[in-house]
């Protein structure tokens, strides 16, 4: 059997192999090396590329097949969640804390992880989503209780995508709260998709579906076409 290998990326370069060469199995793994620098990050998302990897372990880049992605208006909200949002036990904030928020992400959460290690953000991740923040690419929701931080999410917003990274929850509903009153701020940024990158059951809870790949790469080609800073 031949044995396939993963394309190495020119460190000179901010060019990514055509999203269409990422393998089947694992599921999107479509090359490594390279860096976390912000224009290689920002050209990355724009085209359907993420970083997911272990500290301590090469860069790798993904591009699933298919996508996991949300209209924002599309949203659906449970009965318990929508008693939640009229009791207005919590107050929503935007770009407060951002490092607070990627911290507490980073905490191992076994049923939120994206691998069986409890956490991908590690501290080179945390450094570079900082420096997106700071850039005004990456943005923080933050969701109070008592003035307590106690759930929220972060990710980019390029154009009229928002990309979702992470969120993370200390108190019951608190990062879908976080979540829904983010949409209702995406829709009337007149955002048009939400990428929710890898499918999971929480993420379809929340109204994601699947969208194939080149169906996903055709849209942010028109959306993020001027890669436009979007404040949220």
């Amino acid at each position: 059997m031949q044995k396939k290998y993963i394309p190495w990326l020119d460190p000179e370069s901010l060019e990514f192999p055509d999203v269409e060469t990422a393998w089947q199995e694992p599921n999107g793994i479509l090359a490594a090396g390279g860096d976390l620098s912000t224009p290689r990050l920002v050209n990355a998302y724009c085209h359907g590329i993420f970083p997911w990897y272990n500290e301590g372990e090469p860069i790798l880049w993904w591009s699933p097949e298919p996508r996991c992605v949300l209209i924002p208006s599309a949203l659906k909200i449970s009965k318990s969640l929508k008693k939640t949002l009229n009791k207005k036990l919590f107050k929503v904030t935007y770009n407060r804390c951002f490092d607070d928020v990627i911290s507490a992400c980073a905490e191992p959460r076994e049923e939120l992880s994206k691998n069986e290690s409890g956490t991908w953000i590690s501290t080179e991740m945390r450094q570079a989503y900082n420096n997106l923040n700071q850039t005004g690419y990456a943005h923080s929701v933050e969701c109070w209780q008592d003035n307590v931080l106690v759930g929220g999410l972060y990710g980019l917003a390029i154009g009229k995508v928002f990309f979702g990274e992470s969120m993370f929850s200390r108190v019951n509903d608190a990062s879908k709260v976080a979540f829904a009153e983010l949409c209702q701020q995406l829709i009337q940024k007149d955002f048009k998709l939400i990428d929710g990158q890898v499918y999971s059951p929480h993420l379809k809870t929340l109204g994601f579906e699947l969208m194939p790949r080149a169906e996903f790469i055709t849209l942010l080609n028109r959306l993020t076409k001027n890669r436009t800073l979007a404040r949220l």
